[in-house]
């Protein structure tokens, strides 16, 4: 009898512990699940009621130096599909509709399976309003189908830009994982140029509405009135440094060649203009882009998609006599008065020829009738690392920086790097190549034109940019944005006098005379380079008004000839386009009435 009291106790004490532990461990979850994490339970139920429809934001607009718009945003329809509320047996008639292989929208939907498939996918961009008008007429057969209007880049002053700008592209997987807090498959992101580097500032700010919905996902109205609706923002709007008139000149002085423009201003390194060519229409990334029109573009052996502005490196020819002239001047090997003889060429270990005869000349005509004798010996004068010292003062053998991401550093020898290719005792003839901007010296055209801009601002300017700034959405004045101050520490009597030079080079007895104006003096430099797979590249660099420069200008025409007859008339042009900017357009308006007054004549 005392052992089954005692069972009893013992089996009464072990249920009642149970039952405390039970009601603890329970209790204890209550209180964590309501309590401790309240707010993660109530998102999860907020999930499960509340639908979040994303607002994209307008991406910000270009606008050139004077408030031109250069690049703009049009509506477009774009069609996307919903998984978790489409049935895939409509992808036949999906297809059909959008003109599109059989098995498009199964690619698409199957590549965005790793997401939530609450989340809606674009399947395609810039629909035509038929397709839209389909869609309304029959949306209560399409679940999970749906459209939404978003904008696409337009560019309305009919400017090219395509090496600059940029484009806008659907969101790549791996960019996808690196920036899941803002972007969901199917966004589009800048690609190249400028729509890449400021991405940040011109995607602005997306947007959400909150609506409630059933267990079935099917929308049933607004959640709290609207009242938590975010609305987006849109991105900033850029103001380009480029002169959309400039632009325009330069992009048709280049059709049906191959080369690259560079303008900038140079006092403050802003590019006015550039150009490479042959380009490509930015219009045919703005929908989605046919393989046709990519499979042609990569194919093309003219190269459209490479940009020579920043990334073709080449030989600056004689366009850098100029460099070796300040080194020697700055260094104090020769004066402005020091005479070399000319006598049609130059002997070092072989002979160099020289165009001309041009007897005893000093540094400034060696620069007006670019002397090859001179050069020859002023770098054996300077010596190869000083020259190299010097060059690197001007930016070249590097990166510039230039803010829309690609570019090439090019390359400047010196001793060290003859001493890996020869030895010690390598050939010293080699230098004499280098004096008149051949041989193993490259150089790319956004270079080129900083190098110029230095020159005609005595040594001194910023990092060449295209991105003036933003402006503010209330007041609409232009925040501008920093970039780092160039400074060679050059003495200024030494840009005096290669400045005088390059007068010369066009207003004296120079290569460059058929390019004088009455009205505006331009400085400048012919070039040559040579070619050993064809005709030889054409260059000129120079800098207007000769006592006041506002623009600095490179150009490089590709196989083409002489820097004097093919290049220099092209900056002509510019020049012309931004310093005689109104002149032009009053003339262009007593033409155009000309014409009008004619016609009716004609018709009387």
């Amino acid at each position: 009898m005392k052992s089954e009291n005692f069972a009893s106790i013992s089996r009464r004490t072990f249920i009642y512990a149970f039952l405390i532990i039970l009601f603890g461990v329970l209790s204890f979850r209550l209180f964590q699940m309501q309590i401790l994490n309240q707010e993660a339970y109530e998102e999860k139920s907020a999930d499960n009621s509340i639908k979040a429809i994303e607002q994209i934001p307008f991406r910000g607009v270009f606008y050139d130096r004077n408030l031109k718009v250069m690049v703009d945003n049009i509506p477009a329809y774009t069609l996307r599909i919903t998984p978790a509320d489409y049935d895939q047996k409509l992808n036949p008639l999906i297809d059909k509709i959008l003109g599109a292989d059989s098995g498009f929208v199964a690619s698409i939907l199957e590549k965005n399976r790793i997401y939530s498939k609450y989340i809606p996918i674009r399947i395609k961009r810039g629909i035509e309003f038929e397709i839209v008008s389909w869609l309304e007429e029959n949306q209560e057969h399409l679940p999970g189908v749906d459209y939404i209007v978003e904008m696409q880049r337009g560019y309305p002053f009919g400017i090219k830009g395509s090496h600059s700008f940029g484009y806008t592209k659907e969101i790549s997987p791996n960019q996808l994982s690196k920036e899941k807090d803002y972007y969901v498959p199917g966004d589009y992101v800048g690609h190249n140029g400028i729509e890449k580097q400021y991405e940040k500032d011109l995607r602005g700010i997306k947007g959400f509405n909150y609506v409630l919905v059933n267990s079935k996902r099917k929308e049933i109205g607004k959640y709290k009135d609207g009242t938590e609706d975010k609305n987006s923002t849109k991105g900033k709007d850029l103001v380009l440094s480029y002169d959309a008139d400039v632009q325009k000149v330069a992009e048709q002085q280049m059709i049906g060649k191959r080369g690259a423009i560079l303008a900038i201003e140079p006092k403050t390194g802003e590019i006015l203009a550039l150009v490479s060519a042959p380009d490509y229409d930015l219009n045919q990334f703005s929908y989605v882009t046919s393989r046709q029109f990519l499979q042609d573009l990569y194919n093309d052996p003219d190269k459209p998609s490479f940009n020579r502005a920043t990334m073709s490196l080449k030989p600056p020819g004689s366009t850098f006599k100029m460099l070796a002239a300040i080194a020697a001047l700055d260094m104090g090997v020769i004066t402005p008065s020091t005479l070399i003889n000319c006598g049609g060429g130059f002997t070092f270990g072989r002979f160099f020829k020289c165009h001309g005869n041009h007897g005893s000349v000093n540094v400034i005509h060696a620069i007006e009738k670019s002397c090859n004798s001179f050069f020859y010996h002023l770098i054996y004068k300077i010596g190869l690392d000083k020259w190299k010292e010097y060059a690197l003062k001007f930016g070249f053998s590097a990166k510039t920086g230039i803010d829309i991401g690609e570019e090439s550093a090019g390359f400047i020898p010196g001793e060290n790097y003859y001493v890996k290719m020869y030895g010690e005792k390598w050939p010293r003839s080699i230098m004499a190549s280098l004096g008149i901007g051949q041989g193993e010296v490259s150089v790319s055209p956004l270079q080129l034109a900083q190098y110029v801009a230095l020159i005609a601002n005595n040594g001194h300017s910023f990092q060449p940019h295209i991105v003036k700034g933003y402006l503010d959405d209330n007041t609409r004045q232009i925040i501008p944005y920093k970039f780092p101050e160039i400074k060679t520490g050059i003495k200024q009597e030494v840009f005096d006098i290669v400045k005088e030079g390059m007068f010369l080079v066009v207003n004296g007895a120079g290569t460059a005379t058929h390019i004088k104006m009455s009205d505006i003096q331009i400085s400048g430099k012919t070039g040559t380079a040579q070619n050993p797979h064809g005709k030889d590249h054409a260059l000129f660099v120079c800098f207007a008004p000769s006592d006041n420069p506002q623009i600095a200008i490179a150009v490089v025409v590709e196989n083409i000839g002489f820097g004097g007859t093919h290049a220099a008339p092209i900056a002509k042009a510019m020049i012309e386009a931004y310093l005689k900017k109104e002149t032009l357009k009053k003339e262009q308006i007593e033409k155009d009435n000309n014409q009008t007054i004619a016609g009716v004549k004609i018709e009387d």
